[in-house]
This record gives C-alpha cells, sequence and structure tokens, in this order.
C-alpha cells in the first residue's frame, strides 16, 4: 500500500465516482460539437489500431490486412493510413512478411494476453521473443487479480521487468478497466503502470463487458496530464473494446482534446483499438457505404 500512497501524494487522489461521472457528462454535452467535423474523422482513422484477436484467425486474415493497408493510399489518396494492425502472436510473423506500408507499426498482444494469468517467466519469454521478431508495439495486460487483491509492488514490478525485457519496443499496459471496479482503482492503475514503464495506458482487451467507457478515459486522461506535469514524460493513452462508430470515436477525441490537448491526439499518443471502425468512418468521409477493411 505504501507505493500508491506515494503515488498519491505526488499526483493527487484523483475525483470520486460521482464527480468523475458529473464532469465526464457536462464535457460531453457542452464540447463534442467541436469535434464533430471531416478533420476530427480523418484524425481517428489516423489513430486506429487495426485489430482482430479472435480463435478462427489465420494467415488468410493477416495476408488481407496487410494488402488492404498497403493499398490503402492508392485506394483513398488524402486520406490517412490506420496506425498500426494489432493481432496474436502467432500472425505476426505473417504481417512482418507482408506489410509493407511503413506508416503503419506491428503491434503484437502478449505476456499471457487477455487474461495475464500465466507465470511472470513465460510472460517474460514471450515478450522477448516478440521484441526479437520485430514487434513495434507490444500490449500487455496488467495482473488484474493481483491490483485488486492489493499486491501493488508485484504490479509494478512486473511491468517494469516487461518494459526492460523489450527495450525501445513501445509497451501498452492495458488496465482492463471494466474489472476495476471505480474510478479510484483506475487513477491507482494508470499511475502504477506509468510509473512502471508504460509507454501507453490502454482501457481494455475488448474481451470483457464492460470495455472502454468515456468515464474510465477521463480518469485515464486526467492521471496522463497529472503524471505529464510531474515528470515531463508524455505517456499515450488507447481507449479498445466496443467502439465502432464515428460517433464513438468522436467521444473519445473529445476526452483527449478537452483534457490532454491536440498535442495528444496523434497516433504517437492517442489510439483506437477497433475491428469494424475504420470502415465506418470511410463510410462517414467518403458519404457512401464502404467496406474496405
Amino acid at each position: 500500500m505504501e507505493i500508491i500512497n506515494n503515488f498519491l501524494e505526488v499526483y493527487g487522489p484523483g475525483e470520486d465516482e460521482r464527480f468523475v461521472e458529473l464532469r465526464t457528462r457536462e464535457m460531453l454535452e457542452n464540447c463534442s460539437s467541436k469535434y464533430q467535423s471531416s478533420k476530427y474523422l480523418k484524425i481517428a482513422l489516423s489513430c486506429i489500431d487495426l485489430t482482430s484477436l479472435n480463435p478462427e484467425d489465420n494467415s488468410a486474415l493477416a495476408r488481407r490486412f496487410c494488402r488492404n493497408v498497403n493499398n490503402f493510399s492508392t485506394e483513398f489518396p488524402g486520406l490517412p493510413d490506420v496506425a498500426a494492425i494489432c493481432v496474436y502472436p502467432t500472425l505476426m510473423e505473417e504481417v512482418k512478411k507482408n506489410l509493407t506500408n511503413p506508416n503503419v507499426k506491428l503491434a503484437v498482444v502478449g505476456a499471457g494476453f487477455p487474461s495475464s494469468q500465466t507465470f511472470l517467466s513465460v510472460k517474460l519469454a514471450e515478450c522477448k521473443l516478440l521484441a526479437s521478431k520485430g514487434a513495434d508495439e507490444i500490449d500487455i495486460v496488467i495482473s488484474v487479480g493481483r491490483l485488486l487483491g492489493g499486491d501493488y509492488q508485484y504490479v509494478a514490478d512486473e511491468i517494469s521487468l516487461i518494459k526492460e525485457t523489450v527495450g525501445e519496443v513501445h509497451l501498452k499496459v492495458i488496465l482492463e478497466t471494466g474489472k476495476l471496479l471505480s474510478s479510484e482503482n483506475i487513477r491507482v492503475a494508470s499511475l502504477l503502470a506509468m510509473e512502471s514503464g508504460a509507454d501507453f495506458i490502454k482501457t481494455s482487451t475488448g474481451k470483457e463487458n464492460p470495455a472502454a467507457s468515456p468515464q474510465a478515459v477521463y480518469v485515464m486522461a486526467k492521471a496522463v496530464r497529472d503524471y505529464y506535469s510531474v515528470t515531463g514524460r508524455k505517456v499515450g493513452l488507447k481507449p479498445a473494446g466496443g467502439i465502432s462508430s464515428s460517433e464513438d470515436a468522436l467521444i473519445y477525441i473529445t476526452l483527449i482534446m478537452e483534457i490532454l490537448g491536440e498535442e495528444w491526439c496523434n497516433p504517437d499518443f492517442f489510439r483506437i483499438g477497433a475491428s469494424r471502425l475504420a470502415n465506418n468512418l470511410l463510410s462517414e468521409l467518403k458519404a457512401k457505404t464502404i467496406k474496405f477493411y
């Protein structure tokens, strides 16, 4: 508990549940109209981690993902590429071999995704292998059970060791906010992950309900802001899970813009984990139904 008390002393305790609910609702009601334009739809498109994490995924899907990403600028000149392709470890080599678009990163889930319920040695070995095989980014899940059980030092040490193992590879730490039960826990998990070396904090695996929520992202964005104000280090934020419409995407862009500002609203510091969102954004931008991805 000492480690968390130290964090909260440095960064502040955050806001209670009722205030988070109120401020999130007010922010979306009062500010969202400012971001309902093609400019922000394009930003949302550029920040997508194009994701498939299903049991039936195979090499053919990986090749199709890559073919579409490689051909995107030809098919849709003037529109931005997605930020990354995100897949399971078994497909990373197929993506690496076929992805020729230099603007798109290779993101891979690891460390016992999606439950994080395996041995630390296995997590480290898997992440080391992913880094050695050329992953640009690795998405891991925080040890939610350990966190809720109060074993904060273990969680911090685990993230630190994984970050040390992957080196310069960007590490996204998934908090699984729907399981954290309170805004206080979400703030604690956010600060703990950032202090332990996370390059991004992410809401959800998409495998649990609820997944991303505006309230969780509000709390995480405030934690990112407070962490930056003390340390000067920028950490990215990635909502994921259940984000499929342009309206969904603009909700999260509104929160990022209002809390963190435009310098965060780009693929270096903001991502959206999604599978259906890209086609829906393209359809909105082109004013016709598009099923490209």
